[in-house]
């Protein structure tokens, strides 16, 4: 008998609940993008088959999870269910101190007012939208030190979210320290492809920013799959169980933002945590102006509750393993039939490299933008563009932001499809690939203030 290779391997779940998905005709999509102005974020839910706009907000809980939202203690002050996710993130973050909010952009303009003066500087991996328009907002100058491969879609670079020490070195000699407010620090960089940072990058940018007496800021929106890669590719990890890591991380960090929305498997849901007692206590006394009192943050109790236990699902070994290999199986079939796209694989999406995909398309035509709705149109899938759009203005000329990266993110929800919906999603990808050579590119006819991507409308060239 013939011996299989390879054992196929299954989620590590089952269905309980389902959700009824409505196909549509070309014919009705053609219709409901031209109404949305090409922007699949201005599309209806019900007009999608497949959405794969973004992992925030879009989990699955599980049952443990749904019991949960059942003991909301939904107290104006001091709720039950604050304290137990405060215990959690000390537990597995480590940090002392939390500040629940309303999502990860609540943590993020909290911490931007507190720390940003103007005129300030704020280095990071690259630059990811919310975070960096808070920082403006306070008067901050964002300042990307990533390494120069994580710009090149091909590079096979394990870890192309790491700081390049020498340009941040450089910045501090320039500005002098006491001008750089802190250092972002994401895991994993979700404009650069979802690519992970080092343990070894993180424990050499604490001992650099130690010497000149910089904070180190985590976006630990997805740590916890930036601690999978860690244990899954770098030296003397192997071993390592994903909350060693995950403490190990946070341990070289001040403080870090969070948005629940991703990692931790919940629908709504952020906070900000830290360990200096005079921030803490300067962001307690804030979050009250702006979120909601310091024990809920804008949040149900029930949602805080969904968010501890949700940190505890997700460092199983079991669920980060099917998390991350579901995004390698559509990863490795797109690669498998020639589709140009972001390698290594990231985390949390697979993404289109919009540029060698639309060679015909200028950037100023948005190719990103073009190949985002061309996957809709095909098949009723939702995806999001990565690109110039994204990328918004230089906030001093006014020009466009002309980014290296040009990505279309197919990203895919926790615990939310199946592998068939997975080889439909390749399937769809490679119907546009093969008629590529006739699409044309588009021109914006509306652009909002900030964070244009979600709202920009367009039409056809």
């Amino acid at each position: 008998m013939h011996k299989l290779e390879k054992r196929a391997w299954a989620e590590p779940f089952k269905i309980k609940v389902v959700e009824p998905l409505r196909m549509t005709t070309r014919e009705y999509r053609e219709r409901a993008l031209e109404e949305a102005g090409y922007n699949t974020f201005l599309l209806r839910s019900r007009d999608v088959y497949i959405d794969l706009l973004t992992d925030s907000g879009t989990n699955a809980m599980s049952d443990n999870q749904w019991a949960g939202m059942m003991l909301g203690d939904e107290a104006y002050a001091g709720s039950e269910n604050y304290y137990h996710l405060e215990d959690k993130v000390r537990q597995y973050y480590g940090y002392k101190y939390l500040v629940p909010t309303h999502q990860g952009r609540g943590a993020e303009h909290l911490i931007s007012q507190i720390l940003i003066k103007p005129g300030d500087f704020v280095p990071g991996n690259m630059y990811f939208t919310t975070t960096r328009l808070h920082q403006e907002l306070a008067g901050g100058t964002f300042v990307d030190v990533i390494i120069d491969e994580a710009h090149d879609p091909e590079s096979l670079h394990p870890f192309k979210g790491n700081l390049d020490l020498g340009k941040l070195e450089s910045l501090i000699q320039r500005v002098g320290a006491n001008r750089i407010s802190y250092v972002t620090a994401a895991a994993t960089v979700n404009m650069a492809g979802g690519q992970p940072i080092s343990m070894q990058n993180l424990r050499e940018l604490r001992q650099l920013t130690a010497k000149h007496g910089i904070r180190v800021v985590l976006d630990a929106t997805r740590a916890i799959e930036n601690a999978w890669f860690i244990k899954q590719r770098e030296a003397g990890y192997e071993s390592h169980s994903m909350p060693d890591i995950l403490l190990e991380m946070c341990s070289y960090t001040d403080a870090c933002t969070m948005s629940g929305k991703k990692d931790l498997l919940v629908n709504i849901g952020g906070f900000l945590a830290l360990n200096d007692t005079g921030i803490f206590e300067e962001a307690r006394n804030l979050v009250v102006v702006y979120e909601g009192l310091h024990t809920y943050g804008g949040l149900a109790g029930r949602d805080l509750e969904a968010m501890a236990r949700g940190i505890e699902e997700a460092v199983q070994e079991d669920h980060i393993r099917a998390r991350v290999g579901q995004v390698e199986y559509v990863g490795e079939r797109l690669l498998s039939i020639g589709i140009p796209i972001v390698v290594p694989i990231g985390g949390h999406a697979v993404f289109l490299d919009a540029k060698r995909f639309l060679p015909q398309i200028d950037q100023l035509q948005f190719p990103a933008q073009v190949l985002a709705a061309e996957l809709y149109l095909e098949s009723g899938i939702r995806t999001m563009e990565r690109g110039i759009v994204s990328a918004g203005r230089d906030k001093v000329t006014g020009e466009n932001v002309m980014p290296k990266l040009e990505l279309v993110r197919l990203t895919f929800p926790r615990r939310v499809y199946t592998q068939a919906h997975c080889d439909v999603v390749t399937e769809a990808v490679e119907a546009v690939y093969d008629r590529r050579k006739k699409v044309r590119g588009l021109r914006m006819v509306y652009e909002p203030k900030y964070l244009r991507f979600f709202q920009t409308r367009f039409e056809r060239l």
